[in-house]
């Protein structure tokens, strides 16, 4: 759960850049790795440790923001005889993210290959057919990736010359 807190300052001193403001959170090795382990369904501390051998105090400091982002939620549970402990749930924000971890999957696949192939396979679980992520439009049909440009929010109400290049923010 978001604490509601603004944790990397005022507005007036947050980046303008959408893609800066979230390299905030994201853009530390371990949170994407962290990230991913949730989606595979490992939500205990010990679970995620594990599967990544990461430090604890690495993988507390990771867990504490990506918890104060709102990216992550706590639950409370208790094995018994144990004491309370928390595990680690995706928050909608949280679950928004899939994409993300999907496409830095399918940009690896293509630009990092492994000789021995791609670790995980991209399917619909409807059907089984292999997927991609890619630009959809607003009536869902997919635009090629040359053809996207990002503008600036004044130029938001313009129309991209054919020649205009990636603009960040």
């Amino acid at each position: 759960m978001a604490t509601g807190r603004q944790w990397s300052g005022s507005m007036d001193d947050e980046p303008a850049c959408s893609i800066e403001r979230s390299l905030q959170i994201l853009g530390e090795r371990w949170s994407l790795l962290v990230l991913r382990e949730v989606f595979a369904g490992h939500h205990r501390f010990a679970e995620i440790r594990s599967s990544l051998g990461i430090a604890s105090n690495l993988l507390s400091a990771r867990l504490k923001l990506l918890v104060e982002t709102g990216v992550l939620c706590t639950q409370t549970y208790q094995e018994p005889g144990s004491r309370p402990r928390q595990s680690y749930h995706l928050t909608e924000a949280g679950r928004d993210l899939w994409v993300v971890l999907a496409a830095l999957q399918q940009w690896g696949d293509v630009h990092r290959p492994r000789p021995s192939g791609p670790s995980a396979l991209r399917r619909a679980r409807s059907t089984g057919r292999p997927v991609h992520v890619g630009f959809l439009d607003d009536d869902g049909h997919e635009v090629p990736a040359t053809d996207v440009v990002m503008l600036t929010h004044t130029q938001a109400g313009t129309r991209p010359a054919a020649d205009d290049g990636v603009v960040t923010g």
